[in-house]
């Protein structure tokens, strides 16, 4: 997160947004690994019966982090308000982490900083 805030700060938006997200993600998975992984391997053979087991944070990265985040709705980690937020998050995401014209001002950047670390940097 201290890389995103000093892209942030240098006005490389795109960049404090891709960052943010990676981080945000990382902390999820962590929590999945250390507190829920039983519950998030059974939820994930649920929806595809090919799952192999993760047992590890590289392991969780097999599955699109949309799905990822539908996972831990289901299993508890997120509620729904939180997941729609992360979703939106993602979006954003995806757009700035790929050539394209999108542009991005100061508070469409603040706004997914802001709702990343109140939504996942400050309870996981």
């Amino acid at each position: 997160m201290e890389e995103a805030i000093k892209c942030f700060e240098a006005k490389l938006l795109r960049a404090a947004i891709v960052l943010s997200w990676v981080g945000a993600i990382a902390l999820i998975q962590d929590h999945i690994v250390s507190a829920k992984l039983s519950a998030f391997n059974t939820e994930a053979r649920k929806r595809d019966a090919k799952w192999k087991d993760a047992s590890n944070r590289d392991d969780l990265a097999r599955l699109k982090e949309y799905d990822f985040l539908q996972i831990c709705h289901a299993i508890s980690v997120l509620g729904k308000s939180v997941k729609d937020e992360l979703e939106g998050c993602l979006k954003l995401r995806n757009g700035c982490g790929h050539p394209n014209s999108l542009k991005i001002g100061e508070h469409k950047a603040s706004s997914h900083v802001e709702t990343l670390i109140q939504n996942v940097f400050l309870v996981f």
